[in-house]
């Protein structure tokens, strides 16, 4: 049985690093780069979840607009068409997701608010755990 969201948040926890929309990209930056992470996800009105803001967007925003780009808001910067993924939603739906969309994070909602969010690092590192798994029961299977 594949493991699923929750239990991946249950592990690393469903701290999730946020911004609002009026952040700069510099400050964003910051925050990506101080905290040693990838995304940072923005929110609006009531913690919804608005759009995303990757050390991907940094590049395109510096590559268009050269460094100018870091005095502008995230809003005019960020992924506003955000993919999002639930508690129950299983690795092997997220490693197709994340693979097919060329996604690297993924926001977790459940009833329309923002409750973790999950990199294909943790996608990665979580497949690894089962397959060791797996390999354990086989061998002690064979063992009998």
């Amino acid at each position: 049985m594949s493991n699923t969201v929750k239990a991946i948040l249950d592990l690393k926890g469903r701290n999730v690093v946020t911004a609002g929309p009026n952040t700069t990209a510099g400050e964003a930056a910051k925050v990506l780069s101080g905290r040693k992470i990838g995304a940072v996800v923005i929110v609006g009105v009531e913690g919804r979840i608005a759009g995303i803001f990757t050390e991907r967007d940094l590049v395109n925003a510096v590559a268009k607009f050269g460094k100018d780009c870091l005095d502008q808001p995230v809003v005019s910067l960020m992924t506003s068409r955000v993919f999002r993924c639930h508690e129950d939603t299983t690795v092997n739906e997220l490693m197709e997701l994340m693979t097919s969309r060329r996604f690297r994070h993924l926001p977790v909602e459940t009833n329309g608010k923002l409750v973790g969010i999950v990199s294909i690092g943790d996608v990665v590192k979580t497949r690894i755990a089962e397959v060791e798994r797996e390999a354990e029961e086989i061998k002690a299977y064979i063992a009998g």
